[in-house]
């Protein structure tokens, strides 16, 4: 399972990849506004940090309008991909896009025939936000089930993307459904290192060597 991180922090970018263990990066509208930085030049800094895609949002309603936002997005480095609203106009963005060239992340997928369709549709990554779902007590966890299994079942090549995951729960869930990736936020990748047993373990082997001869 590969693990993106969700932000528009460049600092934070920074920080996780040198783990070596980050596959790419997520953004939207309100992480890079809260950087007071300019579209082009924020998304620019960010693939140059990392290798893999980094998933920009293209802000419009109709088909020809998506496009062309896309097309404007993707100029700006080879590993941008474009997310693209789970909506009638959107899904009819998506070919005309993938054949292009340009990688399409279908994005606020809430429902397995939603899923179903992005899927059809050829997008590259089908998104489904977990904590959204979470909030209106719906359960995700059977969602990225499903998924997962409708990918399985008509051999579709879309990667199945579970997004804004808030807890270790939530990229378990994941894990045991087979998830092709997961966004998450810097402090939920960082904490994913933690245990308190590693670090009973490691303070009493430090504890013990200081009384090995040497």
């Amino acid at each position: 399972m590969k693990i993106f991180l969700d932000t528009g922090d460049v600092e934070s970018i920074k920080r996780a990849n040198d783990t070596g263990l980050l596959d790419g990066v997520t953004t939207n509208p309100t992480h890079i506004a809260k950087t007071g930085r300019k579209f082009q030049d924020i998304v620019k800094e960010i693939c140059g940090i990392v290798s893999g895609p980094v998933s920009v949002e293209a802000v419009a309603e109709t088909c020809d309008d998506l496009i062309r936002e896309a097309e404007k997005a993707a100029r700006i480095a080879p590993n941008v991909a474009v997310k693209i609203p789970m909506t009638v106009d959107g899904l009819k963005a998506v070919p005309a896009l993938e054949e292009k060239g340009i990688k399409c992340n279908v994005t606020m997928v809430f429902s397995s025939t939603q899923s179903y369709l992005a899927m059809k549709a050829g997008a590259t990554f089908v998104s489904i936000v977990i904590s959204r779902l979470d909030a209106v007590c719906n359960e995700g966890d059977i969602l990225i089930s499903d998924a997962v299994t409708i990918k399985r079942n008509f051999g579709f090549s879309s990667e199945v993307l579970a997004g804004s995951m808030k807890t270790q729960n939530h990229v378990l869930s994941c894990l045991r459904a087979g998830v092709d990736i997961v966004t998450i936020p810097e402090s939920l990748f960082f904490q994913m290192y933690k245990h308190p047993l590693t670090d009973v373990g490691l303070s009493q082997f430090a504890k013990d060597w200081e009384s090995v001869p040497r």
